[in-house]
């Protein structure tokens, strides 16, 4: 880059006149106290996420300050700004509705903006894959910080954590097992602190992958929010983005087809979210790749799960910090990985494994010979009711469910489900297969979390822990059970699971990768004739008519159609 297009020279508003269109700009940020010798430096960008909504951000100010510090003792001027904070619970009706909306946000402002490089802070679910889609789309350098994982809680003895822990306790509460003076007790203990859910959830396996696929620091994935290793890290990163601007090395040359597969696997073998495939397959998408779900399956055969986290395994985010970060992970999985892949650093993956400290004995990852489960984490399943392909967490599904034919119980939306599933009149039993339906991208809208469908509160009691539950929605990362999601094409979308019926025999078989819809085929064309498409308040307008005018099914990320160039290659480009 030229000394022309460098620091605030560059991007000038037009005004018509370029040197004045300088004088004014530095006229007015000379208001903030700058000298010139600042101005004259190269000016690293600091995306600011903090909001009073977002404990997993609780620590963004004292981020920004040691990442402000790395990039002042590098000799650049750091200058932070803020973009949209999305945090999991507090955004209605879910925050994959705005993820898109974050993206365009931090696209947009770093393309509005001076600067030569951009760290990006981010840490709750959907702000990590927001802002790694932005900053590709805007290409120039940038390097990821996550805000890191909380500390554990305590209740009764118990170490517990968001939100694996919530679930499990709130389906304890359900169930009648705890009353309401221990739910109170424990609601004060699942959140203890800043920082991100601190078990395998949708944070955790987004900053891992992160990692993997080369946009953060090594070893930056897992120190906790509150430790003094996330502000060390945070002064390095700092660094890394003033190195990453004077090289001009940007996101279109690290997030590859090669370094997507690294993730891919990565993903595969933390037992990760099963939101992180749809995340991947956005930020591949605005990188021009198509993700093959296949082919990701087939990975899956080869690559078991051998992190001993919650919800597939037992332990905590911290736990694989002390355990030596994503590199334990790596190592023991290095057969499977592309190690030539270039990293913000700008050395290769490979030569980062090899730079980092010795491996040590430890209990959180397996080796590949003892796995926590004999496959990758996810498998992709197909069928007449899935012809695009569904998604289940067989790592953390119930063994004799995996091989199931069972009786549809089907609710219509939502709102149909929380209005009915607890009712004592429900026809239902344990061995039936609850269906949710018109929950997808365009459907609910915004694709909530609400394929973990609740257990009926009457088999609750009975004792029934899991069922088979299908639907075009998502689920928490931190969730477990026999749970098919992202059926692909969603109902609102004509896809086939809107025709589903109550007392249609459906049959799922994991190892096969079937789900089968056990209705003839003039009936099914019978219903397709009766479906009235959904319609939803204020669609004619604002950021809702936008995505669902625009929003993408789960196999292409649900991104935007008009944010994404035309496909140029798939990943994974290999079958591991």
């Amino acid at each position: 880059m030229s000394d022309e297009n460098r620091g605030l020279k560059q991007g000038l508003t037009s005004y018509g006149d370029a040197g004045f269109s300088l004088f004014l700009r530095k006229a007015f940020i000379k208001g903030m106290g700058y000298s010139d010798d600042a101005l004259e430096r190269p000016i690293i960008g600091v995306v600011d996420t903090f909001s009073g909504y977002n404990a997993c951000h609780a620590n963004v100010p004292d981020l920004i300050e040691a990442v402000k510090r790395g990039v002042m003792l590098a000799g650049a001027l750091p200058v932070p700004f803020p973009t949209i904070s999305i945090h999991e619970s507090f955004s209605h009706p879910t925050s994959m509705y705005l993820r898109n909306l974050m993206s365009m946000d931090t696209e947009e402002m770093i393309r509005a903006q001076p600067m030569d490089a951009v760290v990006l802070i981010g840490g709750c679910d959907k702000t990590v894959p927001a802002q790694l889609m932005g900053a590709l789309s805007a290409n120039i350098p940038a390097i990821q910080l996550v805000t890191g994982p909380m500390l554990t809680g305590s209740h009764r003895g118990e170490r517990v954590g968001a939100c694996t822990d919530c679930r499990r306790f709130w389906g304890r509460y359900r169930a009648d097992e705890i009353d309401d003076q221990e739910i109170a007790e424990v609601n004060n203990q699942l959140v203890p602190g800043a920082g991100t859910c601190g078990v395998m959830g949708t944070a955790s396996t987004m900053a891992l992958v992160t990692e993997a696929l080369g946009m953060m620091l090594p070893g930056g994935a897992t120190a906790p929010a509150v430790s003094s290793d996330r502000r060390r890290i945070a002064e390095a990163t700092g660094a890394c983005a003033v190195a990453m601007a004077r090289d001009d090395r940007k996101p279109s040359g690290i997030m590859t087809q090669h370094a997507f597969e690294n993730a891919l696997t990565v993903l595969l073998a933390t037992g990760g979210s099963t939101n992180g495939i749809v995340h991947l397959a956005a930020m591949a998408g605005r990188a021009g790749l198509s993700l093959d779900l296949d082919a990701f399956d087939r990975i899956g055969r080869k690559v078991p799960v051998l992190v001993d986290l919650k919800p597939s395994g037992q332990h905590y985010m911290q736990d694989l910090h002390n355990a030596g970060g994503l590199v334990t992970i790596l190592r023991a999985i290095r057969e499977h990985l592309h190690l030539d892949c270039v990293t913000v650093t700008g050395r290769t993956l490979g030569e980062e494994i090899d730079a980092a400290p010795a491996s040590f004995e430890q209990a959180i990852v397996a080796p590949v010979s003892a796995p926590i489960y004999p496959e990758g984490g996810m498998a992709v399943v197909r069928g007449n009711l899935a012809p695009g392909g569904a998604i289940v967490k067989q790592s953390a599904a119930s063994p004799d469910l995996m091989r199931h034919r069972g009786r549809a119980v089907v609710f219509t939306s939502v709102e149909d489900m929380a209005e009915r599933v607890d009712a004592s009149d429900l026809d239902v039993t344990g061995d039936d297969i609850l269906v949710l339906q018109n929950a997808g991208p365009k459907g609910a809208p915004g694709m909530p979390e609400a394929g973990y469908m609740p257990i009926p509160r009457k088999l609750a009691r009975a004792g029934i822990k899991d069922m088979v539950r299908i639907s075009d929605a998502r689920m928490s990362g931190t969730a477990s059970g026999t749970i098919v999601l992202h059926v692909t094409p969603e109902a609102s979308d004509g896809g086939p699971l809107a025709l589903v019926r109550d007392g249609d025999m459906i049959e799922l078989d994991v190892a096969k990768r079937s789900l089968t819809l056990d209705v003839a085929e003039d009936e099914l064309e019978r219903r397709r004739g009766e479906i009235v498409p959904r319609q939803h308040a204020g669609s004619d307008r604002g950021h809702l008519k936008l995505f669902l005018d625009s929003v993408l099914q789960a196999d292409q990320g649900c991104d935007f159609n008009f944010l994404v160039p035309v496909a140029v290659g798939k990943v994974p480009v290999t079958e591991g």
